[in-house]
């Protein structure tokens, strides 16, 4: 048995994610107990700094060896309240936040997640595992979804085509089906919401909570029509985006080229019917049956009631329906992913980023003592979670 803490900053860059499941594994099936989950809102100066540091702006290496070190006492604080509030830990998977990812045309060839893990390390005593992209890259992959594997093993016993479905700042999605897996980003999900929000100054949230500013404006069709023409959207899959496409000067751009002003609650709302759009035309192409969602816009009404009005034959549900929490199924993924580092296990699925072959990811800084391995697994056969609370 291992409790592992799982924690990632999403493309939201609103606040760390943790959740703590406690792992047995027997004869390559492995069982899942979440006993913690909770969001740490990042401080409003610390959101503040990261965000203006974010491209397209320019920014430091100061600036950057300066959020390093910041975003590494967060998320060490973060993990401190969830190692408390189960009693202990026995290892930590630090996502970290993204701050680039360098795709060029299909192929990712870089990315950067700061937040440094040894804050971690020394605030908890136990092991870190992080840098969990890079490897997935260097073998030809994205990087990205990684959550791709554990939704594999979530669904891989369903009949037909079924999907997992995340929508954070980049909307990603999982496909399969019977013989095959394939998971990619979509495109924009909270992203373009969230920096006109800002940039408007249009609450202190930092975002639209329950779809209030998009439910008061309308539509319009033909910026809808000009957004849905991105030449990224009809690349094949496995692909990879982020905030250095889809950013603030993104849609700035967009209305100029559309040679008219456009009131901000009809901009919100244009944005967000965007993201059902998106999300429905691929799912509707992928011949999808079961479709389960998470990440923070699945609590936005606009877009999972759109989903449902868009894809009637699809069954639409949240993704605690598979065991794992909506709101924090990523930190489970990478709760996951370190377990199987620490075990030896490969924690990709080719078709899931591109890669040529599945890799063991991330690097691991010890905790207090010498670094002792666990005797390794040879696979997973399956997954079961449930929660343990």
């Amino acid at each position: 048995m291992m409790r592992v803490l799982g924690m990632i900053s999403g493309t939201s860059h609103d606040g760390i994610d943790v959740a703590v499941v406690e792992f047995t594994e027997r004869d390559g099936v492995l069982s899942g107990r979440v006993l913690h989950d909770a969001t740490t809102p990042y401080a409003p100066a610390l959101r503040e700094r990261l965000i203006a540091a974010l491209p397209p702006a320019p920014t430091t290496l100061a600036e950057i060896c300066e959020l390093d070190t910041l975003i590494g006492q967060a998320f060490a604080d973060a993990a401190l309240a969830a190692r408390d509030a189960v009693g202990g830990v026995d290892a930590v998977t630090s996502h970290g936040q993204t701050v680039y990812h360098w795709v060029d045309g299909a192929h990712a060839l870089g990315t950067l997640q700061i937040g440094q893990p040894a804050w971690i390390a020394e605030l908890l005593g136990v092991p870190v595992v992080s840098d969990v992209r890079i490897r997935d890259i260097v073998a030809g992959g994205h990087g990205a979804p990684l959550v791709s594997f554990l939704d594999e093993l979530l669904l891989r016993d369903r009949s037909g085509v079924s999907a997992a479905l995340n929508l954070g700042g980049i909307s990603n999605m999982t496909v399969v089906g019977e013989d095959a897996l394939v998971a990619y980003d979509i495109g924009p999900s909270n992203a373009l919401v969230d920096a006109v929000v800002v940039d408007e100054g249009l609450n202190d949230l930092g975002y639209d909570d329950d779809a209030r500013i998009a439910s008061t404006g309308t539509v319009d069709e033909e910026l809808l029509a000009l957004l849905l023409a991105d030449p990224y959207y009809a690349l094949t899959a496995p692909k990879s985006t982020g905030k250095e496409h889809f950013h603030l000067a993104y849609v700035r751009d967009a209305e100029a080229r559309l040679g008219r002003s456009i009131e901000v609650d009809d901009l919100v709302r244009t944005l967000t019917e965007l993201t059902v759009q998106t999300v429905a035309r691929d799912v509707r192409a992928a011949g999808i049956g079961f479709l389960a969602a998470s990440g923070g816009g699945c609590r936005n009404p606009l877009i999972l009631d759109g989903l449902r009005a868009a894809l009637p034959e699809v069954e639409v549900v949240l993704a605690d329906e598979l065991g794992a929490p909506a709101d924090s199924k990523e930190a489970i993924a990478f709760a996951l992913i370190g377990w199987c580092t620490l075990h030896g296990i490969p924690a990709t699925v080719p078709g899931g980023t591109g890669a040529s072959a599945p890799r063991i990811l991330g690097t691991i800084t010890p905790g207090d003592g010498p670094l002792v391995l666990p005797q390794p697994v040879d696979g997973l056969r399956s997954l079961v979670l449930e929660a343990g609370r």
